[in-house]
This record gives C-alpha cells, structure tokens and sequence, in this order.
C-alpha cells in the first residue's frame, strides 16, 4: 500500500506548485529508487487532465556517464532535454538517491564541463519561467541516503521531510497558500530597500539591493518551501560569509566553506572539504565568482541542517546565498552555467540588518 503522505504530496506539486491544467504537458523527472512518488504524481497529472511524460534513469547511470563518456559526450545535449527546456509546459523533479557520494571519485573538471554544454538549458529553463510560460518543482523522495545523511532513521526522515511539505495537513492542496501571508510580508517589506548587511560568526558581509525584486516563495518551486530572495547587485557584494552546513553540486560535497568578496566578485574561496571541487566550479565561466542569488529562509518547521540544501536552505534563521546564474524575474542579471547554493545560520549571534535597521538577530524576526 502506497504511503498517504507521497499521495498528498503529489497532489501538492500537481494541483498546487504547477497547477497542472487540462493540455499541459507534464515531465517527470526522476530515477526509479522513486517509483510510488512516480506513480503518485503520474495519477495525479492525468486526474488534472494533464498529458504527462516520465523520464527516469537508473540508479547508477550518473557515475557510468562521467566515467566513460568521451569528451564529445560530456558536451552534448540530448535532444530530449532541449526539448523539455523549451516546449513542456510544467516540469516536475524528484531527487531520490541512494548513494549521497557515488560522484565523489568523479575529475572535478569533467563535471565542470558539463556544466558548461548544458548552460543553454538553464538559460530557456529561466528565461521562459521568468515570462511564466514554463511552470516547474524540484522535490524529494526520502531515501536511506537523505536519512543517513541527515544523521536519522529513515521513519524520523520521513516525518521531518513529509512535515515540512505540509503533506500532513488535513488538506493539502491549499496548505501552502494558507501559509503564506507572513513571507509575503517579509518580502514586500524588503522592496525598495538598497542594502542588506549580514553578520555573524565569520561573517560580515553586504549586499546591493536596489532596484531588485524580492519574491515570496510558497510552495510554487520547491517542496518544502519557505524563503524569500533576490538577485543582489552584481557588482556590491563585499565582505566575507562564512557557511555552516556542507553543500552538494553534482554529487560532490564540500564543506568549511569561506568566501571574500570584492566589487561582487569571490577574490578567496577555501573549503575544509571539497576545496579543489569548490575552485573548479568558481573558475566554470566569469558569473560562477559572483552571487545570483541572496535568500532569506523563513520554514521554521525545519529545525536542524540535513545536508540536504532542499531543506537546509529553507530553514528559519538562515540566509543562503547563490553563485552564478540569477533567477531574471529578480531583476539579476549574472549569466552562468553554475548555480550553487551555501547556507548561513545565524541562529546563533548572527543578525540581518536593512539599509540600518536590523530586521534578525539570532534568527528571529524583529519586523
């Protein structure tokens, strides 16, 4: 018997987050390990009127392409992925791995590599959900490697990450949008400001603001949500951030991550872990050194970090902030193939501070 909770997340990310209409073509992206969130969400489509397509690969599918493929496969695009990226209508993306290192062996540069061919895909994926013509969720399926990463039983994952997307609500189609007043306001109360100063153990930090566009995310993008961002000016950002949980790019983890930023761009990265990946990625194209992306998170339903930057992201009383490409709608224009981003707890004696009036301190709101 299928798991209720996968059933009522499935009606979240068709009937709610893509708001799958009759007509619309559907992709579903995934591998197998995620077969009754698959299912869930291919029912649901079809329910909604939907015309969907599933894509799966196999476990074990990503290591056997970066440890075999030619040069000249490592640059191609498949057809199939140009075609979603400029013609679907609504794309839905379940993770579901079952091995958080099996890219760990992986050349750092082979990866960069791809990142770089596949920068077209990135750029129509954006561009045509910036004009609303292409609606998209990235989500999860649980697995004993997000649980083991998380440092929990695969049940306790479950309910932490279940939770979280608010699949236990009675119902759960409109649980998002009954939760939403409080980012908005947060997000409407950022517009129009022009500097946000960030502060915290081995951080100190600012960011250019002015004239971006802060949008509320409830639920429409990623499952769990709970965050509110922009796009900082490209060339503001000086001081440095130092980021509190690991991160993963590409089934390659780093962390201890630190950055100095001048005039916008990373002048000094390190890493505790991961640092020839990390400088790999930066050195991917020009916009990799600077930041696309500064987000506030505001899911205070989501208490520790997993490693998973899903949840991490999203957790309340934690900035995050994004190299390479910006989101367009935020009215960021940082053009790159990488988009990456790293956490910052501020939970403890951290604090947020907008155009002088601090609006955090130790991760609560004071606005």
């Amino acid at each position: 018997m299928r798991d209720q909770r996968a059933d009522a997340l499935a009606q979240i990310l068709v009937r709610y987050s893509t708001e799958v209409r009759e007509g619309d073509v559907c992709v579903i992206q995934s591998t197998s390990n995620a077969e009754p969130l698959i299912q869930a969400v291919y029912e649901e489509a079809l329910r909604a009127g939907g015309l969907p397509i599933m894509q799966l690969s196999t476990e074990g599918a990503a290591p056997a392409f970066y440890d075999l493929a030619s040069d000249a496969q490592l640059d191609w695009i498949p057809p199939t992925s140009q075609w979603v990226a400029d013609h679907a209508d609504v794309r839905i993306a379940i993770m579901a791995d079952t091995n958080a290192r099996e890219l760990s062996h992986v050349d750092p540069k082979r990866q960069s590599r791809v990142q770089k061919a596949r920068k077209p895909l990135l750029d129509a994926a954006m561009k045509r959900s910036a004009e609303g013509d292409y609606r998209w969720c990235l989500t999860l399926f649980p697995t004993n490697a997000y649980a083991s990463e998380a440092g929990m039983s695969l049940a306790r994952y479950e309910e932490l990450f279940y939770s979280a997307c608010l699949a236990n609500d009675p119902d759960p189609v409109t649980a998002w949008a009954r939760q939403s007043d409080e980012v908005k306001r947060l997000a409407e109360w950022m517009q129009g400001k022009e500097e946000v100063h960030i502060a915290g153990p081995g951080t100190d930090i600012r960011l250019g603001v002015g004239e971006r566009t802060f949008i509320p995310c409830y639920g429409d993008r990623n499952m769990p949500d709970g965050e509110f961002f922009t796009g900082p000016v490209e060339d503001s950002v000086d001081g440095e951030v130092t980021f509190s949980f690991p991160a993963s790019y590409g089934g390659r983890e780093v962390s201890g991550v630190r950055f100095r930023f001048e005039g916008g761009r990373v002048v000094d990265a390190s890493a505790e872990h991961g640092e020839e990946f990390l400088l790999e990625i930066l050195d991917t194209d020009d916009g990799a050194r600077r930041l696309g992306e500064l987000g506030i998170g505001t899911n205070y339903g989501i208490t520790t970090g997993t490693k998973e930057i899903l949840l991490d992201e999203k957790i309340g009383g934690t900035v995050h902030m994004a190299i390479g490409a910006s989101y367009p709608e935020s009215g960021g224009v940082n053009e790159s193939a990488v988009h990456w981003d790293f956490v910052c707890d501020l939970r403890r004696g951290g604090s947020i501070h907008v155009d002088g009036a601090e609006i955090q301190r130790d991760g609560a709101f004071l606005i």
